[in-house]
């Protein structure tokens, strides 16, 4: 089984792509964010041509997750425990043959002094309590996305640049080792724990991607049951590099039966 994260930046703009990155590549799952269109809208009969169901969760212009398969989507939680006031399309849980996946879209949280870092921080501590929870049903469990968490100063290319950056604060990055401490592992750096220069977003503005000047943000965390099945797990920057690109890149996992 392989599985997906790709923060797509507006599925209505990189429609194209995404298509032709799932013909080349033929995921069994792909966990999708920024979305950018309200859930009714989303594009399900293009996926669906392509042997995929579809599930969305989304909201206008911003945020906004979703779920394609090639097998059942069953069991589906809509946005995450904890904040009954949280209108934010962020979080969007399913089951497919027998993995629980969820497609998170953490918030960004800049800039640091205003009430966005305090909810990305607020935030990340119910995905937290929604991951132990997860861990409970002694199932393998995937939780991927978009984690706007730079983990270590090696998953940057220029570490002095993102000093004052929400996605580099101490809080930040020690919310997210919580997660691992839960008994989470980060599938990447699980087998490539000496790798450098693995990104997965290289921002539009000066130049970054000719120059490399990356971050890795993009995770798929594995319970100890998924992580058994663990086969490969890599960066495909592919995607980055075609016209019209999202900002990120897709990172894929396989797991055996």
């Amino acid at each position: 089984m392989k599985i997906a994260t790709f923060n797509v930046n507006s599925i209505n703009a990189r429609l194209g792509n995404l298509t032709q990155w799932l013909e080349a590549v033929g995921p069994d799952i792909v966990l999708l964010q920024e979305i950018k269109c309200q859930t009714e809208a989303f594009p399900t009969l293009a996926f669906e041509t392509l042997g995929y169901q579809a599930r969305a969760l989304g909201q206008k212009s911003y945020n906004g997750v979703a779920i394609l398969s090639r097998h059942s989507i069953e069991d589906v939680l809509e946005g995450l425990p904890g904040d009954s006031e949280d209108a934010q399309a962020r979080y969007l849980e399913a089951t497919i043959q027998g993995v629980r996946v969820a497609a998170i879209y953490l918030p960004n949280g800049n800039p640091i002094a205003t009430h966005k870092f305090d909810y990305k921080l607020a935030w990340m501590t119910r995905l937290h309590t929604r991951a132990a929870d997860l861990l409970k049903t002694g199932g393998p469990v995937v939780l991927g996305g978009d984690y706007n968490v730079i983990p270590e100063p090696v998953d940057c290319e220029n570490p002095a640049e993102w000093q004052d950056d929400a996605l580099f604060q101490p809080q930040s990055r020690r919310a997210f080792r919580a997660l691992l401490h839960l008994g989470y592992y980060d599938a990447f750096r699980s087998l490539h724990p000496e790798a450098r220069r693995a990104y997965t977003f290289w921002d539009y503005q000066r130049g970054a991607l000719q120059r490399d000047d990356g971050i890795r943000i993009d995770h798929l965390l594995l319970s100890p049951q998924a992580l058994d099945r663990l086969v490969s797990c890599g960066i495909d920057k592919a995607p980055r590099l075609e016209p019209k690109a999202s900002d990120h890149t897709p990172i894929m996992l396989e797991l055996r039966p």
